[in-house]
């Protein structure tokens, strides 16, 4: 691919870390200018010189608590005003604490659902007030297996996914008027810094390769990067008639039920 999103100017929640990282430093270097938000600016600036390394695109790095609606509606006031439009919306913010309901707290309930799924509905509702009188837009929720019903111990998670799953079915059914596209991206087991801590008492990466060539049908565990071109396939003109779609990038998998296996 090359200059696949030229000029786009594309928001990116979450972009420091993990999968919003890969797309952020993929999209730039596909042409788009690209708003990073997130709260780590450290690690905002590497990824800036990276992208401003490669010479293709731009990027801006705004400090963003996605939990608060008015620091979603900043975001995208900050991302206009640099580039006077907003093309496409990446969804990826989100944190995964292990809980059942029944260990499920008041306060991390709320905590889990202002992260993953409010922030992606007022991301989202700024977005648009940018995309709708420019007739133009994409926007992208970033999923998981667990919206499908999900693991004992990942209720709130679960919950909260299943929230941005039908919040990308509703945009894809009311604003397709406006040219508007949303879909979803269901992605897999990806060693994220959250997940290596969270399994660092069983061998932490050898033990989720391990594990991941197991329960994987396609034999190994995923990469930020195998996300990528569903990204910038989904925020490019050549989807420009795909909407409402669910793109599983799992590696052949079709349930959370790995999270048992591997246990």
């Amino acid at each position: 691919m090359q200059n696949l999103l030229k000029d786009k100017v594309i928001v990116i929640t979450g972009g420091t870390k993990g999968v919003g990282r890969a797309a952020a430093i993929a999209a730039a270097a596909e042409g788009a200018k690209v708003v990073i938000a997130g709260r780590d600016a450290a690690a905002a600036e590497e990824i800036i010189g990276v992208i401003r390394t490669e010479g293709k695109g731009d990027a801006m790095f705004v400090r963003t608590d996605v939990s608060k609606a008015a620091e979603c509606e900043h975001l995208m006031e900050r991302a206009y005003a640099a580039y006077g439009k907003i093309d496409g919306l990446v969804n990826y913010a989100g944190i995964l604490p292990v809980a059942s309901i029944l260990d499920t707290t008041e306060e991390l309930y709320e905590s889990i659902m202002d992260t993953n799924a409010k922030s992606a509905f007022f991301c989202a509702k700024y977005a648009l007030r940018y995309m709708k009188p420019a007739r133009s837009g994409s926007i992208i929720n970033m999923g998981s297996l667990h919206a499908y019903g999900g693991e004992e111990d990942r209720a709130a998670y679960a919950v909260s996914k299943g929230a941005m799953r039908t919040l990308m079915l509703h945009i894809a059914k009311n604003y397709a008027k406006y040219h508007i596209r949303c879909n979803w991206i269901t992605i897999g087991w990806i060693a994220t810094p959250g997940e290596l801590a969270l399994r660092e008492c069983k061998g932490g990466m050898e033990w989720i390769n391990r594990i991941g060539s197991q329960v994987f049908p396609m034999g190994k565990i995923q990469t930020f990067e195998d996300n990528v071109a569903g990204i910038l396939y989904l925020l490019s003109d050549y989807a420009e008639q795909v909407s409402g779609t669910e793109l599983y990038i799992t590696g052949g998998l079709m349930d959370a039920s790995f999270q048992s296996e591997a246990e």
